[in-house]
């Protein structure tokens, strides 16, 4: 972490490099990484641009590693407003929520996707057996057991 900080202020203070939103994102991933969520955050709210969907992504990821709920929150909102078709936040909420036993909450965050008509995309994974590739989706029942 000690390392990426000095490199990013690097970027500007030795290299007259502007940083782009990849670059702050990429912080924000880092101190996520390393626990330090709330040194993200003071990172997202100095940034000198508008913090984008990947960045306030990273810090709810991180949230949800560490099991930040508040904050978690705070991100999930900001996403909300920025991709307000995903459900990627609405699910990584929940999974917080859920580590936490809060299933009050996870209700509510399901009965918020429902209101916003927000789909989640079915899970799908994909097997080749004999040179033939297999799709299976959750729920799927075209294949036969065995």
């Amino acid at each position: 972490v000690d390392e990426g900080r000095k490199i990013f202020y690097c970027m500007k203070q030795c290299y007259l490099i502007t940083p782009s939103m990849e670059h702050y994102g990429c912080m924000v991933d880092l101190f996520g990484r390393a626990g330090y969520l709330d040194e993200a955050l003071d990172f997202i709210n100095k940034m000198p641009i508008k913090p984008d969907a990947t960045v306030w992504g990273c810090l709810l990821g991180a949230c949800r590693v560490h099991n930040n709920i508040e904050l978690g929150k705070q991100a999930a909102e900001h996403l909300f407003h920025l991709t307000p078709r995903s459900a990627a936040p609405y699910v990584l909420l929940s999974n917080i929520y859920a580590a936490a036993g809060m299933w009050d909450e996870i209700e509510k965050v399901r009965k918020m996707m429902r209101d916003r008509d927000v789909k989640k995309m079915p899970g799908c994974s994909w097997i080749e057996v004999n040179k033939q590739v297999h799709a299976f989706l959750v729920g799927d029942k075209s294949h036969p057991q065995t």
